[in-house]
């Protein structure tokens, strides 16, 4: 409504000077009504059935030929209307070509608009449609984070349980939290970095019980995280893989260090373990397990070049460095 108001002053501006305010008002209304009939049949009709058909000639000759069959019907309507009036009549007559040129303007003008629309309408559905693909695909990934460790942490502890090992209880507690953190609060999008951190230590010492003095396991964190964010479970899939290639596949006394570092809006992770000499190049690639897979490609959809993740494989060691900005 709006538009056609404001249509309607632009006509009336234009012709006011030598035509007069009443009849300006009552022509120009008369011509507002046609421009809407020109306009809704190129919108509602012409293309949706031809030009989006890709009809593109078709839908050039119905559209000069509605404009070929309105304009004279708007012109013989104006005239029969003002025929009390013979100079406004003679005026109508020697511009036909003005209205001629003027409803085609209109309709092509309505062409522009017509495919500016289609065009951001489509763009906002597959945005849409790319945005619900991703969160699926996060949630997927998400799903496949933890349950090799919920497996092995069940099964060391049923073998604590036919002990009566005093441990026993203490990682049902832990095991709790964990499950209450994963189910809960990992549904946002994002998470405080401190209980994402709370779950890492909670991982730590379970793995401290279920290892007991095989392993030497170091975690140093550094910086501020009471206010920062993190998408969650984003880094326990680097901890897991150093315990699932490393130090628990090993014979020997192994080793697990992980740094954690908070420098303004940049985090700082880094997890490196000890490898066995049956492991000479590890997991055979530098781009490590489904696990590693999995968070490269959560990282690679939420913080798209805002992160920088380096892979150190050695002959006794792996390290992973992960630069993100939160």
């Amino acid at each position: 409504m709006l538009f056609w108001l404001v249509l309607l002053v632009i006509l009336i501006v234009s012709d006011f000077s030598h035509l007069g305010w009443p009849l300006v008002l009552f022509q120009k209304s008369v011509d507002i009504i046609f421009y809407a009939i020109m306009i809704y049949i190129n919108l509602l009709y012409l293309i949706p059935m031809f030009l989006s058909r890709k009809k593109f000639w078709t839908y050039v000759a119905l559209l000069l030929l509605t404009v070929l069959v309105l304009t004279p019907i708007k012109i013989a309507i104006q005239v029969y209307l003002f025929a009390e009036t013979p100079s406004f009549q003679n005026y109508l007559l020697a511009n036909q070509s003005y209205f001629f040129m003027s409803m085609f303007l209109v309709g092509s003008s309505s062409t522009i608009y017509g495919i500016l629309s289609d065009w951001f309408i489509h763009q906002s559905e597959k945005m849409e449609l790319q945005t619900q693909t991703m969160q699926s695909e996060l949630k997927f990934l998400r799903s496949q984070i933890n349950p090799h460790f919920l497996f092995n942490t069940l099964n060391n502890l049923y073998a604590l349980t036919l002990k009566k090992s005093d441990d026993a209880p203490e990682i049902v507690l832990k095991l709790s939290e964990m499950m209450r953190y994963m189910l809960y609060e990992c549904n946002e999008k994002q998470v405080l970095l401190s209980k994402e951190v709370a779950y890492m230590k909670n991982y730590l010492d379970l793995e401290r019980l279920r290892q007991h003095e095989t392993i030497d396991l170091t975690f140093n964190l550094k910086g501020d995280i009471s206010e920062q964010k993190i998408a969650p479970l984003l880094l326990i899939p680097f901890i897991e893989n150093s315990f699932k290639h490393g130090p628990s596949s090993q014979i020997n006394h192994g080793w697990v260090k992980i740094d954690l570092e908070v420098e303004g809006n940049r985090l700082l992770f880094s997890v490196e373990n000890s490898k066995g000499p049956s492991q000479p190049r590890m997991i055979h690639r530098k781009s490590g397990g489904i696990g590693l897979v999995n968070v490269r490609r959560r990282l690679n959809l939420l913080y798209d070049d805002k992160y920088k993740l380096d892979i150190s494989n050695q002959p006794n060691s792996y390290q992973i460095s992960l630069v993100l900005n939160l």
